[in-house]
């Protein structure tokens, strides 16, 4: 979300925004201890307050489209918890529907094609996630694309989801859950060995297991990163100790991503500059990273060509 859309929306709607959210804007956080991580999940639920009507959603989904396109995206896999907004959008059914029907309108808008993660909540009961996964299935091939696990690792072990993720994989969803963030390596395991991920959101402390790095990079399983996030979220101290590079130069295919923007601040382009300037990665190691992002989305196949070719367009053309 926009800054200026929460702001506007919390003004709309009168919703109270906390100093953090407002003219201390974008948060100090830190994730790294429960109170940290309770603090985080505190502005994240305000900020999902301010979405009261099914025109605060649409515009959501659109602007987001807007500001990728943007950065030069031309295709996201966005997730959402559809029981977060189930009790204001008429149940989880209805509020899935609504995101869909705004992201093929935000597509056939901004040109940017999107693709729908559903996802569960570690802190909820798996019996949760189950349902989820069952709906998540419903709509496969109609717009949600994935299934996902997010929220603090530390609270939710991965084997208690292990069920869901069997519905969503009998679906044929990619699987993609948060692991390997707050928790160390153990965590980059259990989604392999319990959730038999493709892609994992974050991923990066399997850097501090050798073994672990070398399973990734034999599984093609791409790492989702956002090395502002990691440093917002105390993980790395500066963005040079994110282990992008070490990671990277292991084959581990990653994907760069923004994460959350709204709690963040910075979005796409900044995590390629980072990749840059902090870790020193040449044209042809960032070309790589986005051939990486690509190829490791379900994007159509003409998609998936077109994105590729704009690459190697890029990494062809004359410096300036």
């Amino acid at each position: 979300m926009r800054h200026a859309t929460l702001v506007e929306l919390a003004r709309t709607h009168s919703v109270r925004l906390p100093p953090a959210l407002t003219e201390d804007w974008p948060p100090k956080l830190s994730g790294a201890d429960e109170r940290g991580w309770f603090r985080f999940q505190r502005l994240y639920d305000t900020a999902r307050s301010v979405l009261r009507t099914h025109a605060d959603v649409r515009r959501l989904v659109t602007e987001t489209a807007e500001d990728e396109r943007a950065e030069g995206s031309r295709w996201l896999e966005i997730q959402v918890d559809p029981s977060g907004y189930a009790g204001r959008f008429g149940g989880i059914t209805a509020m899935t529907e609504l995101v869909l029907d705004a992201a093929a309108d935000a597509a056939d808008a901004t040109g940017v094609g999107i693709g729908v993660i559903i996802a569960a909540n570690r802190t909820k009961h798996p019996l949760e996630a189950r349902t989820l996964a069952r709906l998540a299935a419903q709509y496969a091939g109609r717009g949600v694309t994935g299934f996902g696990l997010s929220n603090d690792e530390r609270r939710g072990p991965a084997h208690d989801f292990a069920p869901a993720f069997r519905i969503a994989a009998r679906a044929g969803l990619l699987l993609v859950p948060h692991g390997g963030e707050l928790a160390g390596p153990a965590s980059v395991a259990a989604c392999l060995d319990d959730l038999h991920a493709d892609r994992i959101g974050h991923g990066i402390r399997a850097a501090e297991d050798p073994a672990l790095v070398k399973r990734l990079a034999a599984g093609s399983i791409t790492c989702e990163v956002c090395p502002s996030s990691n440093v917002a979220l105390g993980v790395a101290a500066v963005p040079s100790q994110v282990p992008l590079r070490r990671l990277f130069d292991a084959d581990v295919p990653i994907a760069l991503g923004a994460d959350d923007p709204l709690l963040f601040g910075p979005r796409l382009a900044a995590q390629y500059e980072i990749a840059r300037h902090a870790h020193g990665f040449t044209d042809a190691e960032l070309a790589d990273l986005a051939r990486a992002s690509v190829l490791s989305s379900v994007a159509p196949e003409p998609r998936r060509q077109q994105l590729l070719a704009g690459i190697d367009a890029w990494l062809a053309a004359p410096p300036g």
